[in-house]
Formats: structure tokens, C-alpha cells, sequence
């Protein structure tokens, strides 16, 4: 199999990510997105727009690594505790240390990024809803679709503020959003804590 071609749009969100990481927000110059690939900044522009639309290129597409590695997560798992536990904790530990979340959260000028983990999140927070149960649904498919939909947003919309707001340990968060899951799906006889 053929290594996967890449475009113009992926060449300039490779290029833009490290500009972002280094210089914040505020000092992303179009600009210098566009040199970097050898483009004019029309370019740049005609592909996302404006700044914003390669801010949102680029957290859409950190997406899509963070659901790569849930997707793994859940894979690794037979039972829906340790699936949903794992995903969490994935998702928690990654963002604690992948740069550009931590750009969003803390970097310079994290005012101009921060709404897309809170107020101008929805692109972010549907395709991991979206993905979450279409993965979720493969794999258990006797769980209730409508409960399943309800609840994975829950999760996710719970994991992305303990990733806003962490203030309890990653695995006391992954363990009760598990048990969470199990509890409102009625499986808390699968809870293995209520086992022990």
C-alpha cells in the first residue's frame, strides 16, 4: 500500500502547528504559515479563511489524533468498564501533554484559542461524539443507541472540562466517569468496584 498523498491544506497545517505552539495565537502570522510551505498568504487564506479557520483546522485535526488513540483505548478492551476507563485516561494524559492543547489552555495568547474547548467547541466535541458511538456501537451492539448517544456526550463533555479544570487525579476521574457509563446504561453489576 502507497503512502498517503498529501495536500496543500495538510502541508500547511503541518507547517502552522509548530508556528502556533512557539509563538501563540496572537504572533501566528499567515505569513509565515505561507513561507514555510513556499505559498503565497492568498493561499493560505483561500484554504481556511481567516486565522480562526486555521486555529479550528488545526484543533480539528489534534482531534482526530486524540480519537485515533480512544479509538485504541476502547479497542484494548472487552469489557465497557476498562474501555470507557481507558479512553478517559487516555484522552487526560494526552492532553496534559500534547503542545498544542496546552497552547489552547496556558500558551501566549490563550485567550484567542480557548473557545475551542468551550464556547465554539461544537465541531470538536461532534465528531468525537460521533465517532465515540459509531465505534461504541461495533463493538456493543446490544447497548441502547439513544442511551449510548446521551451518555458518551456526557462523558466527553465531562472529560473536556476535567482537561479545562483537572482537580482530581486522572484515574480517579477515568474510574468514575467508567462507573458512570456502566450505572446509567443499568450495568453496575458490571462495576468491578461494586464486585470487590
Amino acid at each position: 500500500m502507497g503512502t498517503p498523498v498529501r495536500t496543500l491544506r495538510d502541508e500547511l497545517l503541518t507547517a502552522a502547528e509548530p508556528l502556533l505552539i512557539e509563538r501563540g495565537y496572537r504572533n501566528l502570522r499567515m505569513r509565515d504559515v505561507a513561507d514555510a510551505v513556499g505559498v503565497s498568504r492568498q493561499t493560505v487564506y483561500n484554504e481556511f479563511g481567516d486565522k480562526w479557520g486555521l486555529a479550528q483546522a488545526l484543533a480539528l485535526k489534534d482531534n482526530e489524533r486524540f480519537l485515533d488513540g480512544i479509538d485504541e483505548a476502547l479497542s484494548a478492551h472487552d469489557d465497557l468498564y476498562g474501555a470507557v476507563r481507558a479512553a478517559v485516561l487516555f484522552t487526560l494524559e494526552e492532553a496534559a501533554s500534547d503542545p498544542l492543547t496546552r497552547t489552547v489552555l496556558t500558551g501566549d495568547g490563550s485567550e484567542g484559542l480557548l473557545p475551542l474547548l468551550t464556547t465554539r467547541a461544537e465541531p470538536l466535541l461532534l465528531a468525537a461524539n460521533q465517532r465515540i458511538v459509531r465505534h461504541a456501537r461495533a463493538k456493543w451492539p446490544e447497548l441502547p443507541a439513544d442511551e449510548l448517544a446521551v451518555i458518551t456526550e456526557s462523558v466527553v463533555r465531562l472529560t473536556v472540562s476535567h482537561i479545562l479544570l483537572p482537580t482530581r487525579d486522572d484515574q480517579e476521574v477515568a474510574d468514575s466517569l467508567a462507573r458512570l457509563v456502566l450505572r446509567y446504561l443499568g450495568l453496575a453489576d458490571r462495576d468491578p468496584a461494586a464486585a470487590g
